[in-house]
């Protein structure tokens, strides 16, 4: 080996020698700011903020006879991301529901608010994907963004009466602090995912019956009405108006509503979008939107990769579904929620006009059949009698 060969295996060993000696790197730091659930006091649970900055306000007072004494005081139980430190997958344990308020700067508060209610089959709330994303999006457009924590039926609660109790009071705490946050007390809004919208449909529904059963002057929120000014309706479980159920009447002052849901890939959850729609479109409702997608499923169904389909503000591996949160946005936008506070909005110029003068019922002078309530599934002033039995989730 003459001299140059062996200079550059010289040189090759050495550079060897030197990486086998290289320093390691750094080990990186422990995530900062996780959010942990507050301790048992023996005192009512204090929720905590599962955001930065988040007010949290408990929807009863202690005393409460919508809470059971001796659960109140239990922590709740977060769920954490396996993949993202310090995000809140689900929460559990729900005992002393609350909401947690994010507020907008005044510059481009719109004043409308959105009481979002995570879906999770009534055994979670999924509260990273469907709650606590929407805080930033929200804000994008001057809206204010409040998550609900609801009780659960995997906690010993009856979804049907003790988590719709929450969202109908979730909206009058809202509407009782709307000028300390900023927040016009006309645009007060509920949006619910999957089991979540079970409750927003209700909620949409029955606060007359709510308001009057809770007029105790000892009452702090007596008087204020819960009667949210719209609702979002997104991928529901079935609705009041679902074909197993007796539907309620449709109040006169009804919210304009928003649905959300796959198609044939996702039928059941379509159906009952379906039935919601049917009903208000029956009745003449004003301003019901709904975009029902060819090709989507629903939030945790299997996808042919091995994957599953994901929800909330996800791109949904860039399929139209994904985009359905810019339709909700032009939506409102079109109903006036995204104007300067304080101005009325079309939403309650059509709810006020749709009050004054009802709309003909259905088939009247157009040779179809006679009468809103003729129809199936199409209360009006009245319940519907139920149709053909269909399972639930």
């Amino acid at each position: 080996m003459n001299r140059t060969a062996l200079f550059f295996a010289g040189a090759l060993l050495a550079a060897s020698a030197a990486s086998a000696q290289k320093a390691p790197l750094p080990a990186l730091p422990a995530a900062q700011a996780i959010p942990k659930p507050g301790p048992d006091t023996g005192q009512p649970y204090a929720p905590q903020a599962i955001l930065p900055g988040g007010v949290v306000v408990p929807l009863f007072p202690p005393n409460s006879p919508y809470l059971k004494a001796d659960k109140v005081h239990v922590p709740e139980v977060y769920n954490m991301s396996q993949a993202v430190q310090a995000r809140i997958s689900s929460i559990v344990s729900i005992h002393n529901p609350s909401i947690e308020v994010h507020l907008v700067e005044k510059a481009i508060n719109t004043g409308t608010a959105v009481i979002v209610i995570a879906g999770g089959g009534h055994r979670t709330l999924n509260v990273g994907g469907e709650s606590a994303d929407f805080v930033p999006f929200f804000y994008n457009y001057g809206i204010n963004t409040i998550i609900l924590r609801n009780r659960l039926r995997a906690d010993g609660y009856v979804a049907e009466v003790d988590a719709v109790n929450d969202t109908q009071q979730a909206v009058r705490v809202v509407r009782a602090y709307a000028k300390e946050w900023g927040i016009d007390p006309n645009r007060i809004g509920v949006m619910g995912f999957s089991a979540g919208a079970e409750l927003a449909a209700p909620a949409a529904l029955l606060y007359e019956t709510w308001d009057q059963k809770n007029n105790d002057p000892a009452d702090p929120f007596a008087g204020i009405s819960s009667r949210p000014d719209f609702a979002g309706i997104i991928y529901p479980g079935p609705t009041p108006f679902a074909r197993n159920r007796t539907a309620p009447a449709i109040p006169k002052n009804v919210p304009p509503a928003f649905l959300v849901c796959g198609s044939a890939g996702d039928q059941g959850h379509a159906v009952w979008a379906l039935d919601y729609y049917q009903a208000m479109l029956m009745a003449g409702v004003p301003n019901v939107e709904m975009h029902l997608y060819g090709n989507g499923r629903h939030p945790g169904d299997p996808l042919p990769d091995g994957s599953r389909m994901s929800g909330g503000l996800t791109d949904r591996n860039n399929i139209p579904y994904g985009t359905w949160q810019y339709r909700f946005i032009d939506w409102a936008r079109d109903l006036g929620f995204l104007q300067k506070p304080g101005v009325e909005t079309k939403a309650a110029k059509d709810v006020a006009a749709f009050v004054a003068n009802p709309p003909r019922p259905f088939g009247q002078g157009r040779g179809g059949p006679g009468g809103r309530g003729g129809q199936p599934g199409a209360p009006a002033a009245g319940a519907v009698p139920a149709g053909p039995g269909r399972g639930n989730q």
